[in-house]
């Protein structure tokens, strides 16, 4: 579906539009792309127009190791990609990192939204694993890692979001992007540069959203565990909390029935209520 290209601060920013009608627009996280959301927007584009990209530092998005991918940057970029879309409140559908960026644009670049969507999203400290860590303190070494451990690695850390187990073709979906020099370099850069300050400075600011929100969570996410579900939906006036059993982190691949469900229950509702 990326078969368009929008240029920010020297970026080549990945993207793609189908369907007609309200626009949705659907933020992957870290170490994601667009590629998870696909299926997803794809079952909505007969009744919404969608639109999936991929974050610089991504998927098939530009990965130059001089350009920085932190959540400030994606925020900022947000923002900027929905006005060259000549979007002026469109429905946005978020996961993982997705989710602080998405809150980042809205809180603090003035993106406007009809509703936003918060599956098992990036929002809340603590967040960083003890790998980031170490990848932060040691991301030279990370990135010279010989390509064969580097991708068990990578399949290793990827396998651990999936509550139900990933197929090959899902693992290879996945993996893809961050396997070869460019993007060995890139998973480990974009790990380095996870920075919780950037949740830190909005977080104080949830509660004055002021649009409908959905926070939607596996209950068997092991990566952002569900009582962050329960704590974000207490800070949002008027959010709306479903949980998905027997899901976890991956809950597209580990849910897709439950997921497009609910997703396509969400968004018809929010468009009957502006109508």
């Amino acid at each position: 579906m990326l078969d368009a290209e929008f240029t920010w601060r020297g970026r080549r920013v990945r993207w793609g539009r189908l369907g007609e009608g309200p626009p949705v627009v659907f933020c992957h996280g870290t170490p994601w792309s667009s590629a998870l959301w696909e299926p997803h927007a794809r079952a909505l584009a007969g009744e919404f127009q969608v639109f999936l990209w991929d974050m610089p530092g991504y998927g098939q998005s530009s990965k130059d190791p001089e350009h920085r991918v932190s959540l400030d940057v994606q925020g900022e970029l947000l923002a900027d990609l929905l006005q060259h879309w000549e979007l002026e409140e469109p429905h946005v559908v978020t996961h993982d990192y997705g989710g602080a960026v998405a809150l980042r644009a809205h809180l603090l670049h003035g993106a406007a939204y009809a509703s936003l969507a918060l599956v098992d999203v990036v929002a809340l400290a603590p967040w960083g694993s003890e790998f980031f860590r170490l990848v932060r303190d040691h991301v030279d070494v990370f990135a010279a890692l010989p390509p064969a451990v580097h991708d068990g690695a990578v399949r290793a850390y990827i396998n651990g979001a999936s509550y139900g187990g990933l197929d090959e073709d899902q693992r290879r979906m996945l993996t893809e992007p961050w396997l070869g020099p460019e993007g060995q370099a890139a998973f480990y850069r974009q790990i380095a540069q996870a920075d919780q300050a950037y949740t830190d400075e909005i977080e104080p600011a949830y509660s004055s959203l002021a649009l409908p929100v959905l926070v939607a969570w596996g209950t068997q996410d092991t990566w952002i565990p569900v009582d962050r579900a329960h704590r974000l939906a207490g800070l949002v006036p008027g959010a709306r909390l479903e949980l998905v059993p027997d899901a976890g982190h991956l809950i597209q691949l580990d849910a897709p029935i439950a997921l497009a469900t609910m997703m396509h229950r969400w968004l018809t509702e929010q468009e009957r209520g502006r109508g």
